[in-house]
């Protein structure tokens, strides 16, 4: 009983993410079959026990978790600004005399550990223009300024290399695959897909409209490519047919060497994609995904994202630092059609128009901003510091 409310105002709840599975519930015969003793060692009767995770609004005898994280801890949030908006509608209902915008649950946008994700040629190319100790100063928007000074035939090579190393290291890992061997396109606009294989995450969404999809992969004037990797739940059959598209897409005839699924997805092959492809492609269902990550690793590669304003994406683009498309609530039409206008009108142009040293400037340009403005505001040492000082402390 003493214990109960020392934790409770010393502790912090992270609410992830708005999609149901993410927020378990079990029935009450569950929850007293297997915590028989948690009530009396709280002081209360079972009735006011279940009472803690009680979700408003309900039409079960449930459990609900997340309502009772919000009840037994001091601070609750989101994982991004536009999550924390969703999740303050999501459990209004547990706070009735408050409106929705008084519902006590703010936001901490993530961050991604910098020096893990980094590829290192271009830490060396930062440390000679930012200072050799510029990843302690990582968080700081002042040290990122000089991105600008960086000449563009430096930044460009070193993602030419790193494209290279990804583009070999793939065609190493089946040897059995013409696809994987002999398909890729050193010089095509290459699409970087990796993630979990959740269906709201939409992996087969640029595939909405084969024939707009087929022509934007196979022009031979302006070539482009796209790279799947990523893992399924095990119980999740949908997320898995997802995967089996991609893969019989990848084995078309008529795309061969265009689509392409890279098998082993771990953390090894995570980075190397985040470091080596040109442009990276996120489409979840606007607004289930909470934050991402992934996008941020891209993005302090120079990899420039190509997002659904979702999760971290609707606060960190600024319409210079890469693309958005797409609607408010996830349509497969709207958002779909508006990817390939983007891909056609602006993307493609950008990365294909080269001065006279053979550099794509307009996208050297919008791969200085996104490292400029998403590394430091979208690193883990922001995320510790904004942790510390606006929640525990």
């Amino acid at each position: 009983v003493e214990a109960w409310p020392i934790e409770a105002e010393a502790s912090v709840f992270t609410t992830h993410t708005p999609v149901p599975a993410g927020n378990e519930i079990f029935h009450h015969d569950l929850v007293l079959k297997y915590l028989p003793q948690m009530a009396s060692g709280m002081g209360l009767d079972e009735a006011g026990f279940l009472a803690l995770a009680n979700e408003e609004g309900a039409v079960a005898e449930t459990f609900a978790m997340t309502p009772l994280a919000i009840r037994l801890t001091h601070r609750a949030n989101g994982v991004s600004a536009l999550h924390g908006s969703v999740a303050r509608s999501m459990w209004a209902k547990q706070f009735p005399n408050l409106s929705e915008s008084q519902v006590p649950i703010t936001s901490v946008t993530n961050g991604v550990h910098t020096p893990t994700w980094i590829a290192p040629q271009l830490a060396d190319l930062l440390a000679r223009y930012l200072g050799r100790h510029w990843l302690q100063r990582v968080d700081d928007p002042a040290t990122w300024e000089v991105m600008v000074s960086v000449p563009d035939e430096e930044l460009w090579e070193v993602h030419n290399l790193l494209k290279r190393q990804l583009l070999t290291a793939i065609g190493r890992t089946d040897t059995n695959s013409p696809t994987l061997t002999a398909g890729l396109n050193p010089k095509a606009l290459t699409i970087g897909f990796a993630r979990r294989f959740a269906t709201y995450k939409r992996a087969t969404l640029f595939f909405h409209e084969m024939n707009r999809a087929a022509t934007i992969l196979t022009r031979s004037d302006r070539p482009v490519q796209i790279i799947y990797a990523g893992k399924a739940h095990p119980a999740d059959g949908h997320g898995q047919d997802f995967i089996k598209a991609i893969v019989e897409l990848s084995n078309d005839s008529a795309l061969a060497g265009k689509v392409v699924f890279v098998p082993g997805y771990d953390m090894a092959l995570a980075r190397a994609l985040v470091q080596g492809v040109d442009i990276w492609l996120n489409n979840p269902e606007r607004p289930r995904e909470a934050s991402g990550t992934s996008g941020m690793k891209a993005a302090l590669n120079g990899i420039p994202n190509l997002s659904i304003r979702d999760g971290w994406w609707d606060e960190g683009y600024n319409g210079r630092n890469g693309w958005a498309f797409g609607g408010p609530s996830g349509n497969d039409e709207v958002d779909s059609s508006e990817l390939y206008q983007v891909l056609e009108q602006s993307v493609i142009p950008s990365y294909f128009d080269r001065d006279s040293r053979g550099i794509p400037a307009r996208w050297v340009a919008v791969m200085k901003e996104s490292i400029r403005t998403l590394t430091p505001a979208f690193s883990a040492q922001r995320m510790v510091k904004e942790y510390t000082e606006r929640l525990y402390l």
